[in-house]
């Protein structure tokens, strides 16, 4: 048998009639409501003074983050140690080397032919050879005058014990009555005499000694002069050989082989591959922030380098300062002089702060002032700003998250106190 759907059917019980005066109240509270809405819409629209196309604006949401104020900068290599060797005189330029060629401490790069001051160097160590004769000499002399002043002193001393015998002899004499006195006080007086000549032999024998080492001490001057000259000539010529003082690379031949050149012209420059910085461009409202030594990054392909700030130009060229920075204890591999490599230099990071994307509005009015977009219409309303970044603007005052703020165009504004947006 087929069973039919009476098992299943239940009977309803029927609704009760809605009272008339409830439904008349929905509806009146929804049509005010939308009344209401649209009476705020028409009265800001109403309100704003002019109205801009929001394609011709840039309009971001204000929100909370970290802030990094950095720097990234493309750079180029450069030698930071890259001497310029000068002739020390004038001659005709042998080079050992050539532009490009890897050199080491010490090694020989070219040779000056000098004949002058070769000359020159020989002629003064000729009379630096008789000055150390003369001074031989005078030595001599020093040594002869001694040995005759001695001499004349031991005379003088003989004389003088003669003397006193011979007066002690008339003396006895006299008392006996052998001699007349007159004998004696002629005796006496030769004793008298003698004395002086002793006395004066020794103070003869004490200027001549001084006389004779002042005339050394004036020749050896002139010796040691004369020494100080050939050293310095010796240490020219050495020099007309010319020899890297770093280890690195030749850079320039700024004269061709064999070429006569002048004292003091350059003749070539050497570059010191283990003393390459990184020269970057800084906008100058950057720059003032940089300090020496401030950490940096340097990029090079894949890999990431440490460094520092080494300098930074006190001039201001194109709107820009240049900035030196210096690799840390590791380096890229083959840098070469003008290669291009990427910096980053972190110069301050804010956490939790209220930001907006960075805009015109800086410029505008001391972005002092900002327009904030609410229902279509845009209200200027004053702000005040902190630090700023490349990407990003702290608002320390005048903004909430999540609001919607104009960052470029609003120069279009003039003064409007509200301006309609216009989609």
């Amino acid at each position: 048998m087929i069973r039919d759907t009476s098992a299943t059917d239940r009977v309803l019980a029927k609704p009760g009639v809605n009272r008339p005066w409830r439904r008349w109240i929905s509806t009146g509270v929804i049509v005010l409501g939308v009344l209401g809405g649209g009476g705020y819409l028409v009265r800001n629209w109403l309100g704003a003074q002019r109205s801009i196309d929001r394609s011709k604006l840039r309009i971001a949401t204000v929100s909370r983050g970290t802030l990094t104020r950095d720097v990234v900068a493309d750079g180029r290599v450069v030698a930071a140690n890259s001497p310029t060797l000068y002739a020390i005189a004038a001659g005709a330029v042998d080079f050992r080397v050539r532009a490009g060629d890897r050199v080491k401490l010490g090694q020989l790069l070219a040779t000056i032919a000098s004949p002058e001051l070769q000359a020159r160097l020989a002629q003064e160590q000729a009379t630096l050879a008789g000055l150390e004769a003369n001074v031989g000499r005078a030595g001599l002399e020093i040594e002869h005058g001694r040995a005759n002043q001695q001499q004349a002193i031991a005379q003088a001393e003989i004389d003088h014990q003669a003397a006193a015998r011979e007066v002690e002899i008339n003396r006895q004499m006299f008392g006996r009555g052998v001699i007349s006195e007159l004998e004696l006080r002629h005796s006496e007086d030769v004793l008298k005499k003698t004395e002086i000549v002793l006395a004066h032999a020794r103070v003869e024998a004490g200027l001549a000694g001084k006389e004779l080492t002042f005339d050394l001490g004036t020749k050896q001057q002139g010796l040691d002069r004369q020494r100080s000259v050939v050293k310095e000539l010796e240490r020219q010529v050495a020099a007309l050989d010319i020899t890297s003082p770093v280890e690195g690379q030749v850079g320039q031949l700024l004269v061709a082989q064999r070429t006569v050149v002048a004292a003091n012209a350059p003749i070539l420059t050497v570059v010191d591959l283990g003393a390459f910085e990184l020269e970057i461009q800084v906008p100058d409202s950057f720059a003032r922030d940089l300090a020496l030594g401030m950490a940096a990054e340097i990029r090079s392909g894949n890999t990431t380098f440490a460094g520092k700030i080494r300098s930074v130009s006190p001039e201001v060229v194109a709107g820009n300062v240049a900035t030196r920075i210096e690799f840390g204890a590791k380096r890229p591999e083959g840098l070469r002089q003008n290669q291009r490599l990427t910096a980053r230099v972190l110069i301050e990071e804010r956490t939790n702060v209220i930001e907006v994307e960075r805009g015109s509005f800086l410029e505008t009015n001391g972005a002092s002032f900002a327009y904030f977009v609410t229902d279509g219409v845009a209200e200027r309303r004053p702000i005040r700003t902190g630090s700023v970044s490349l990407e990003a603007v702290e608002l320390l005052s005048g903004a909430k998250v999540g609001e919607q703020m104009v960052v470029s165009g609003a120069d279009q504004f003039g003064t409007a106190e509200r301006v309609r947006i216009a989609n």
